[in-house]
């Protein structure tokens, strides 16, 4: 049983994954390796000079394996609500989870499948998205979405905020009170 599942290991999924893992939590990145980050060559991003998108992918996930999340490389087909957990299927496993956090990109074919409630997208050549409030939280408890499939921007460095955002706002929901996580420079 995992605390938290995040569907998806590009900049919002990793982003998200890497604050849930950090804050302790059991938390599990399930990406089918199909992002559109790893087309990408990044060059506006804070703090990275430049960097190919297929690096900034794999420096994410190691970045959320350093602090305990489990990486696997597997298609999401469903996610069916049970009455404690949620079950995730992917490819020929079963994965369960407390809380999961969309970050397909601009994929929401998953989310429609399992009743997430979409809309219109409204960046550019971004059809649908997923309808979330300002935490993330989509219509189905315990079912978050964050990055371009949440409607924010599909820059990369936008896309990594918002999933930080999103696993900040659900790791404050299951601590009960608001987490905050500043690490200090040691010296």
């Amino acid at each position: 049983m995992y605390d938290i599942a995040v569907i998806g290991a590009g900049p919002a999924g990793a982003g998200a994954a890497l604050f849930a893992a950090k804050a302790g939590k059991k938390t599990i990145v399930i990406d089918s390796d199909k992002g559109m980050t790893k087309r990408a060559w990044i060059e506006n991003h804070y703090g990275v000079l430049e960097i190919s998108g297929p690096d900034m992918v794999e420096t994410g996930k190691k970045q959320a394996a350093k602090f305990g999340a489990e990486i696997v490389q597997a298609t999401v087909s469903n996610i069916v609500k049970s009455e404690n957990s949620l079950q995730i299927e992917a490819d020929d496993k079963t994965y369960e989870a407390n809380h999961v956090i969309l970050a397909t990109g601009v994929l929401t074919d998953l989310a429609q499948k399992v009743g997430v409630k979409t809309k219109t997208g409204t960046e550019p050549r971004i059809k649908t998205i997923i309808e979330v409030d300002s935490s993330g939280k989509t219509n189905i408890n315990n079912i978050w979405a964050a990055g371009t499939v949440a409607g924010v921007s599909v820059h990369s460095i936008v896309t990594a905020g918002d999933g930080a955002k999103v696993a900040i706002n659900v790791l404050s929901e299951m601590n009960g009170e608001r987490y905050v996580d500043h690490d200090v420079l040691k010296g």
